[in-house]
């Protein structure tokens, strides 16, 4: 599967790695480092180079307890990075938001996909991703990211999860917006304890009944200091194999920190995987 984003192509025919780009200041693991222009390029240079499919640029926090930032500092912070990434990577670039004006100056800029993490659900994003006509990424998340990790609920995490993303794939295809042009996050992190993540990563294959491909995000997150009893940046094996076992269960994409050991990881994987073939 190819999807044509703003003119460069994103091949899902293999597992694919999406480099995280935060350009803020107070993300749970980077926050800071890449706030500036140059440095947030020099970057994602780096990443393409160490085999990144796509680079996912995002100018707001969603770790929990993070506060919602004005339209403007978020323009401000993305639109210059996107620009000079539109000439200088031969790879997709994301935009990782929520608002649709946002969402509209990116693509302007040279953005090919949205990921959004609210799922197209504020006011106007939907018809606007309609008219921007480039992939977008719904994901799942109960609740809002300064609240999602007091005390998260579930019946059936899965199920809940399905019927979610079910409904928020009719919504974009009622509005115009291709199921081809579809992928899906169930959220890891995102309103979950850990036995929800665990459970979630457990069953993640059953998650290809909706017909998307799969973008998982399990990259230096808390479930994994919970497992490990280390800090954000001390997490990249646990990541790593993090990663795996979402490729072992169907993930297309697997959004990280740490390309050049995940895209390293996913070329065993893919030997071993071809051999027993």
């Amino acid at each position: 599967m190819k999807l044509n984003c703003n003119g460069k192509i994103l091949d899902l025919g293999s597992p694919g790695v999406m480099g995280i780009l935060n350009v803020t200041p107070d993300s749970f693991s980077d926050g800071g480092r890449y706030l500036h222009r140059d440095a947030a390029v020099t970057q994602a240079l780096q990443m393409e180079k160490d085999g990144a499919a796509i680079v996912d640029v995002g100018g707001e926090s969603t770790r929990p307890g993070a506060r919602p930032v004005a339209l403007q500092e978020e323009l401000d912070r993305v639109i210059p990075v996107i620009e000079v990434l539109r000439d200088t990577l031969s790879i997709p670039v994301s935009i990782d938001t929520s608002k649709p004006e946002v969402m509209a100056a990116a693509v302007q800029a040279g953005a090919g996909l949205i990921n959004d993490v609210n799922a197209l659900r504020s006011k106007g994003a939907v018809e606007q991703a309609a008219k921007l006509a480039v992939p977008v990424c719904l994901m799942h998340m109960q609740g809002q990211p300064d609240t999602m990790q007091q005390a998260p609920r579930y019946d059936s995490v899965l199920d809940e999860i399905s019927a979610f993303l079910t409904e928020r794939i009719d919504a974009c295809v009622a509005q115009g917006i291709p199921h081809e042009q579809l992928l899906i996050d169930p959220g890891f992190g995102f309103g979950k304890a850990l036995e929800h993540n665990l459970e979630l990563l457990r069953r993640l294959r059953e998650l290809e009944k909706l017909g998307c491909p799969l973008l998982v995000g399990l990259s230096r997150k808390s479930m994994l200091g919970t497992l490990t009893c280390r800090e954000a940046e001390q997490r990249v094996a646990a990541s790593v194999a993090a990663a795996l076992l979402a490729v072992e269960r169907g993930a297309s994409v697997v959004r990280v920190h740490d390309v050049a050991e995940t895209v390293d990881a996913l070329k065993i994987l893919e030997a071993v995987s071809r051999e027993q073939r």
